[in-house]
């Protein structure tokens, strides 16, 4: 079957190319450890968890060899696995996005790994999107299967970034800063690939190395506009009440004295992806526009806003490109079982193809890729998609019904049936997800 985008699809595919490139983070990672202060006679610990872990962790190691420094233990955590880059280090491949077997093996390990820290001795943790599921278990006294159920909950939920891991670090055994306390009195240095909205240390990950400054009333509340705190498992709801009352501490605040020996930073992040997409259509000749804002809200309708974006752009000037970065968030009904039949970034792709064949004419010229720089879309085979005006009847000749598929989130299959999907890969980045809109 010919693709259901043509003329444009190498293009957008260019493009996204150059933002993954402009992200990569092994450049980034290195430049950061080259800058910090490290005494030669100091043991080093790397630890590097999510979907960046493989690239950072060699990156760091060959800065730190460079500096003469000693590497004398740590752990790799991706969702890849493979060869770890230094002997002393020990890789293990965690689950995404939602903990399993290996997650909960890989927590174990840290646990192993971490206690013994001297005074003396530094840590540096890498961290990228995907750490909070890759290294996710549950917290003494509550079982793997109900923070597996949590963490399915809350992808299904509608809840953004930021509101999932407020939840997501509250039952987790190393997220909310207790990585920190485990890893004290070490110095530890935490460099940071930004999957999130303001870059937040506290956010990445849930926050392993950072304190927590969200409390267990305000996790409650996200609990109950979300309506999941009477679905969520009883040991978690018997949690909440616990530190409500006083029972159990709340999650590690800046007070803590382990926090005095952390320093915290982002080295990457979207807008870095975004203006390398920019950059490289300037050297394709195109004008190119990046969005001020992040793109934030149901997918859907988030697509079929850019969509008409593209549409107003190509009757004004056309030969032009538009770009936006961020994460889109699907609500999915009680029934409808979790993100498998297409990613957050197909379902906005599937409701623009909607709007650009709507537009007849004014809809023709116009390609739009919508995908993860991590290389993913959701628990699917595909990194995202390409989609055009012809998209939306490439669906139907295919046999599939384009509206009913929207309406139920399957733009996985829908997709597929028109040949419009991005095949997912490893691009050793994680910066959320680009929108390339050419006219």
């Amino acid at each position: 079957m010919a693709p259901a985008v043509s003329a444009g699809r190498s293009l957008v595919l260019e493009l996204y190319e150059a933002g993954l490139a402009a992200a990569a983070p092994g450049e980034l990672t290195a430049r950061a450890v080259d800058e910090l202060s490290i005494a030669r006679a100091s043991r080093v610990w790397v630890f590097a968890f999510g979907k960046a872990a493989q690239p950072m962790a060699a990156a760091a190691v060959a800065s730190l060899l460079r500096g003469m420094h000693s590497v004398v233990g740590g752990l790799v955590v991706s969702p890849e696995g493979g060869p770890a880059p230094y002997p002393t280090l020990i890789s293990m491949r965690g689950d995404h996005p939602i903990p399993g077997r290996n997650s909960f093996a890989a927590a174990v390990k840290i646990g192993e790994v971490t206690p013994g820290r001297r005074s003396n001795d530094v840590a540096i943790v890498l961290l990228s999107g995907g750490a909070s599921s890759l290294i996710g278990a549950p917290l003494r006294g509550m079982n793997e299967f109900d923070l597996t159920l949590l963490f399915e909950q809350l992808l299904g939920s509608g809840l953004d970034i930021v509101a999932m891991n407020a939840v997501r670090k509250r039952f987790s055994r190393w997220s909310a800063g207790r990585l920190a306390l485990a890893l004290a009195p070490a110095a530890t240095h935490c460099l940071a690939i930004s999957d999130v909205p303001n870059d937040d240390m506290a956010v990445i990950g849930s926050g392993p190395c950072v304190p927590d400054s969200v409390t267990v009333k305000e996790v409650t509340e996200i609990l109950q506009r979300s309506n999941l705190l009477s679905h969520i498992p009883q040991t978690h709801r018997d949690y909440l009440s616990a530190v409500a009352r006083g029972l159990i501490p709340e999650t590690p605040t800046k007070a803590h004295p382990a926090f005095a020996h952390v320093s915290s930073r982002v080295i990457g992040n979207n807008r870095l992806a975004l203006d390398g997409i920019a950059a490289h259509a300037h050297e394709r000749s195109l004008a190119a526009e990046v969005a001020d804002q992040r793109t934030i809200g149901e997918a859907a309708r988030v697509g079929e806003t850019i969509a008409r974006t593209l549409i107003s752009a190509r009757a004004a000037s056309p030969g032009r490109c538009f770009v936006w970065g961020g994460e889109t968030t699907v609500t999915l009904a009680a029934n409808s079982g979790h993100a498998s039949g297409g990613g957050r970034c197909q379902e906005m792709a599937l409701a623009a193809a909607r709007i650009l064949h709507d537009a007849g004419e004014h809809g023709t010229g116009i390609t739009l890729l919508a995908a993860g720089t991590d290389g993913r879309d959701g628990a699917t085979d595909a990194a995202g998609a390409i989609v055009d005006s012809t998209t939306w009847a490439a669906v139907a000749a295919a046999g599939r019904d384009p509206a009913q598929s929207l309406a139920s989130h399957e733009s996985h299959g829908a997709l597929r049936g028109a040949n419009a999907l991005i095949p997912q890969r490893e691009t050793g980045t994680n910066v959320n997800d680009v929108i390339i809109g050419v006219v």
